[in-house]
């Protein structure tokens, strides 16, 4: 596994001048702040602006989280939901927003185009308690400049209705030969899906020596994007929906297909006949972090919420809810009393489980090793996918 990204952290540091020249402070209060070093950094929160707007994913903002922070600071909440790293870049980019919720393959380029502010991890009251290898992982923190802080993480699974999928499946290869369900197959739609593809090639063709799902060669992303063509025969729809996808099995459009957690919960609390399975061949996977806009309007009411999102007790209803690992461990106490053995199950302390997954990042032509500039970037996936899909 690779959630150490040290191509990404690299190479994102020649984009840090962007990034310092970019960002800048806002006006009024002590919050916010920009720029590419941390000596110049707030150390203390404002006034707060009674207003804060985000970008998130499902499950992340819910009621029982977003209610009592709006209690506690005055700050009235106001959400809009990401369907893709992409979307939520796009997003960013409007100036609209105070903060998001951004994936690792988001991150980085929100860093280094200068759109997200450095943060001091002073201000935020439970920081040391977040995991150590997510408390300054590369996909966050740029040449010891954090740019937001950890909240959530865990793997893209396997669902499948087990009522017609039979036998259960343990590896991504029924939903990658051509032909199984046919129609009844579905994929997320979007670029960084070329690395689940990689992901079942590094364990099945061993020939391709793929060693960073993320860090492919030419002959290594054209060998993942052909089994995305394969696989096309296969696909009744490609969904950035969430909603989307649970309404497809609901209906029993789809029987079987890659899946956030999200997902499985809620097709399972409306008694779906549903199941997942983290394949055999291991997984792509998602380590979210709050991020601040570098111009925010409301600074102070985005570093209240990203104090108040790594305490245990919000870490752990947005786990419950969502069915993920919180960053901060201390969460699990409030966990295992809603569900037991629930960070044990999410294996939250698991570190070889953690190394097992192979996290979004930004794929960039920089390999990251020995091979030097020879990497196929994410421009390329990005044309490669709208051929997949045909």
């Amino acid at each position: 596994m690779r959630i150490g990204i040290g191509a990404v952290a690299a190479l994102v540091v020649a984009g840090m001048a962007v990034a310092a020249g970019c960002g800048s402070g806002s006006s009024g209060g002590s919050g916010g702040g920009g720029g590419g070093s941390s000596s110049n950094l707030p150390t203390s929160i404002g006034a707060t602006e009674g207003s804060l707007n985000l970008i998130a994913w499902q499950g992340y903002t819910e009621p029982n989280v977003v209610k009592p922070f709006e209690t506690q600071t005055g700050c009235k909440v106001h959400v809009t939901y990401g369907q893709t790293s992409d979307d939520m870049v796009q997003k960013m980019r409007s100036g609209q927003y105070d903060g998001v919720s951004a994936s690792g393959d988001a991150t980085n380029r929100l860093i280094a185009a200068g759109d997200v502010a450095p943060v001091n991890t002073a201000l935020i009251p439970d920081f040391k308690d977040i995991s150590p290898q997510l408390q300054s992982p590369p996909h966050n923190t740029v040449d010891g400049v954090h740019y937001g802080v950890s909240y959530e993480w865990g793997a893209n699974v396997l669902m499948y209705n087990k009522t017609v999928v039979k036998p259960a499946p343990t590896s991504w290869g029924v939903i990658f030969d051509g032909s199984s369900y046919k129609g009844k197959v579905d994929a997320y739609d979007s670029p960084i899906y070329i690395a689940d593809a990689a992901v079942y090639l590094k364990a099945t063709q061993p020939d391709l020596k793929i060693t960073d799902p993320y860090e492919l060669t030419q002959d290594q992303f054209n060998a993942a994007v052909d089994l995305l063509k394969k696989q096309r025969a296969q696909i009744g729809n490609y969904w950035s929906s969430f909603t989307a996808q649970i309404q497809d099995f609901k209906q029993g459009n789809i029987v079987i297909g890659p899946t956030w957690p999200y997902q499985v919960n809620a097709l399972k609390a409306d008694h779906q006949p549903v199941e997942s399975v983290l394949p055999s061949e291991g997984a792509t996977g998602w380590a979210d972090t709050w991020m601040m806009y570098s111009k925010a309007a409301h600074p102070n009411c985005m570093l209240k919420w990203m104090a108040y999102a790594t305490t245990p007790a919000v870490q752990a209803k947005t786990a419950y809810t969502f069915g993920s690992a919180p960053a901060n461990p201390k969460a699990c106490t409030i966990l295992d009393r809603l569900q037991p053995n629930y960070c044990t199950d999410y294996h939250v302390t698991d570190q070889n489980y953690f190394n097992n997954i192979s996290f979004w990042k930004t794929p960039l032509s920089d390999c990251g090793d020995d091979r030097g500039n020879v990497c196929v970037d994410y421009s390329q996936w990005a044309t490669a996918w709208t051929e997949i899909k045909g």
